[in-house]
């Protein structure tokens, strides 16, 4: 009662905190200059305490930013110490060696005082269009050398100094970004919306006072933890494990890369354990971060709840230093987002035998589906850049299909840049963009499906179409599902007849060349041979799986130009094809378990 705090006031706060952020968001998103921001929803809006927690997340962020964001104000607090931050600055940081994401990734932050105090920090992570180097687009992909070539690397610097712009900083960017408006319009957005939140801050604050508002987020940080400590405890103690693999570090090193997962559950404790992770890459596919873990975990635990400090206490995190994932700088890591959904799915895996009833089969599982083209567009003289990154499937549920198109369970509200947008900024066509038949993994509920677009450029220009790094390892099915199709980037040149599988960045082609991106199907959940006729029939009829494909998988027999099911035949099929196999379901992902030996 001395802080003010009674139950009503904690839930205006507990509201109010998560729709600063949303405020935020809305806010950069009408200002912005770039279709990463602007559409594609590339980016992250929060609320951080001077000692780096979580206080609050715009709902729909990118999902794995909520690792990285706290360790960027204590990196900051360290270099500058608290009294450091005067009212009226702005940083600006993208520097590997704290949060190791791609350069593009740019962080705004500012320092909110209220009479005096420092007690919060707006921030914004946004992905830029350019920030030098090989980064146009989605950077250089994994086969970036160096942080440097990579581009301009910005630790922890003063744009704006007690309100005072840093001209040279300034000039330094401006003159080292190939497309300043675009870079320097979102910046100035990103502060705009820190700006935003601090007005907000000032209403609340004025209107509770600081030790009000404290007590509320403390307590708001303990309900959640409590929240998801008491999901964790309805699971079956024990250690789980499960493994997976990226079948290339995209430089061509032909190498196996191991992703491991050890998850332990005891009581209301959970440690997930990387450590059985590949080492550190000399390719960019690079990251340091928890977000695999995180992700994974909320997802889990408070799925529809907002996220906030209290949602990681209760996870303890094992990756030592030097891991691909806890990459040491200075590695490379343009390419450093491409192994963290399968990180993600490899540890929901391991949980499959203990909640068989709440885990899907695995989904795209690679950070798949970007792409961009970019040059000097003939008829105006003015550069452009097209950015999109397109949806695959997700991987059959214990109740339900997957859903088809969608993205990574790591990239939260991102979207697909619009066909229309794209065509009238930027000198491509779309010849293609649709669900791709087929792609689904088999399963009493199936996959999602993946996409088919196929893209003409009309003027010269350069390709970066990289990624596709899990051929090998396809998405599983789980309880007998069968996996879903892999990903594939293609391209075909003028006079060529055939698309030609592509692994590459900054690639030159001439007008008239073709981009072909398949993303992945999901894997499929349960036997096959139990998934409804009916449902089967429809998808033929929808030209999503073919009869072959309904035959061959799920032993429906379809009969006559309605295609209508044949229920004698189909139920002999399936009896034919049980027998054959012996009604052996194997419960397990099936993904390699030799993968020492090799």
């Amino acid at each position: 009662m001395s802080t003010g705090l009674d139950p009503i006031t904690l839930e205006v706060i507990r509201n109010a905190l998560p729709a600063v952020a949303n405020e935020m968001a809305a806010d950069l998103q009408r200002t912005s200059y770039n279709m990463m921001i602007y559409e594609i929803r590339d980016f992250c809006t929060a609320l951080l305490a001077p000692d780096g927690r979580l206080v609050s997340q715009n709902v729909g962020g990118v999902s794995h930013f909520i690792a990285d964001l706290g360790v960027i104000i204590e990196d900051g607090v360290a270099q500058h110490g608290l009294d450091g931050f005067k009212p009226g600055d702005v940083m600006i940081t993208n520097h590997q060696r704290v949060a190791g994401q791609h350069l593009n990734n740019v962080v705004i932050y500012t320092p909110y005082f209220f009479e005096g105090e420092l007690v919060c920090f707006p921030m914004v992570r946004a992905h830029w269009i350019d920030v030098s180097g090989v980064s146009t687009g989605y950077g250089g992909g994994a086969r970036v050398a160096d942080p440097w070539q990579e581009g301009l690397q910005l630790d922890q610097l003063k744009i704006y100094q007690a309100g005072e712009l840093d001209t040279v900083l300034h000039k330094v960017l401006s003159d080292n970004i190939r497309y300043p408006e675009a870079s320097l319009g979102d910046m100035r957005s990103q502060i705009a919306a820190c700006k935003l939140a601090a007005r907000r801050l000032d209403e609340l604050y004025g209107k509770y006072g600081v030790a009000t508002m404290t007590a509320a987020v403390e307590h708001i940080f303990d309900e959640t933890e409590v929240k998801c400590r008491n999901w964790v405890e309805k699971l079956p103690d024990g250690v789980y494990e499960a493994e997976s693999f990226l079948d290339d570090d995209g430089a061509g090193s032909g190498e196996i890369i191991p992703i491991h997962a050890k998850v332990t559950v005891n009581g209301r404790d959970m440690e997930i354990d990387l450590s059985g992770c590949s080492d550190e890459r000399k390719a960019a596919i690079n990251s340091r971060t928890y977000a695999g873990t995180r992700v994974a975990y909320k997802a889990l635990t408070a799925p529809m709840e907002p996220v906030n400090e209290g949602s990681f206490r209760g996870l303890d995190v094992v990756i030592p230093e030097g891991n691909l994932m806890m990459a040491r700088y200075p590695a490379p890591m343009s390419g450093w987002s491409l192994p963290i959904p399968c990180v993600v799915d490899t540890i929901l895996a391991a949980l499959s035998p203990a909640i068989p009833d709440q885990i899907p089969a695995a989904h795209q599982g690679i950070m798949g589906g970007g792409l961009a083209f970019f040059g000097t567009d003939p008829e105006t003289g003015e550069p452009f850049v097209l950015q999109t990154s397109e949806g695959a499937g997700w991987g059959g549920r214990p109740f339900e299909d997957g859903e088809s198109a969608t993205k990574t369970v790591c990239q939260g509200d991102v979207r697909n840049g619009s066909m229309e947008g794209i065509e009238l900024k930027t000198p491509v066509l779309f010849e293609e963009r649709a669900l791709r038949p087929d792609s689904a993994g088999a399963g009493r509920f199936r996959g999602g499906f993946g996409s088919i677009i196929k893209f003409r450029n009309l003027a010269e220009g350069r390709w970066n179409l990289a990624g596709s790094l899990r051929t090998e390892c396809p998405p599983w099915g789980l309880w007998g599902g069968k996996p879903g199709q892999t990903a594939g980037k293609y391209l075909r040149l003028p006079g060529e007849n055939e698309f030609k599988p592509v692994e590459v960045s900054r690639h030159l082609v001439q007008a008239d060349s073709e981009a072909l991106v398949l993303t992945s199907g999901g894997g499929g959940w349960g036997d096959p041979l139990e998934r409804d006729p009916a449902m089967v029939r429809w998808d033929v009829i929808e030209e999503l799986v073919s009869a072959d494909n309904a035959r061959g998988d799920y032993g429906v027999v379809l009969v006559g130009e309605e295609s209508e099911v044949d229920e004698d035949a189909t139920q002999a099929l399936r009896a034919e094809m049980r027998a054959e196999r012996g009604d052996s379901i194997t419960p397990t992902i099936p993904i390699r378990s030799n993968l020492a030996a090799e």
